[in-house]
């Protein structure tokens, strides 16, 4: 279903504003609430959110454009995605080992190992650090 993005009501004593900035261009998916552009007052800078989840469509209204008060600035094709919530999780990949066979661990002393009361062999010791 197609939806109007519409300028909300705006603060008392504003009577229009300038579209900004659209933050989401055509095509991007978008969820309700998230922010689309930002509209700039005399007074204050707001957001006008998605009414929906869905996909942004057309955008009736550019950047620089002066609206008012229920002006339709865009239209929203609502649930033509799939929420990430209701998408099927995808298999955890095999988790792999990223150590070498025979590649020694962290754990134990040996060479490059700092050694109790020692540093290791090619590490400078610093006044204070321990």
């Amino acid at each position: 279903m197609t939806i109007e993005v519409k300028v909300p009501a705006l603060p008392e004593s504003v009577s229009d504003g300038t579209l900004v900035n659209w933050k989401k261009q055509p095509g991007q998916a978008v969820r309700r609430g998230e922010n689309l552009v930002d509209l700039e007052t005399d007074k204050v800078v707001l957001d006008i959110p998605a009414p929906a989840d869905g996909v942004l469509g057309q955008i009736l209204r550019q950047e620089g454009d002066i609206v008012t008060t229920g002006d339709v600035i865009a239209m929203l094709e609502e649930g033509a995605v799939q929420s990430a919530a209701e998408a099927p999780a995808a298999p955890a990949p095999a988790e792999r080992s990223r150590r070498r066979p025979g590649a020694r661990g962290h754990s134990g002393s040996g060479p490059g190992r700092s050694e109790p009361g020692g540093a290791s062999p090619g590490r400078r010791e610093w006044p204070g650090c321990q």
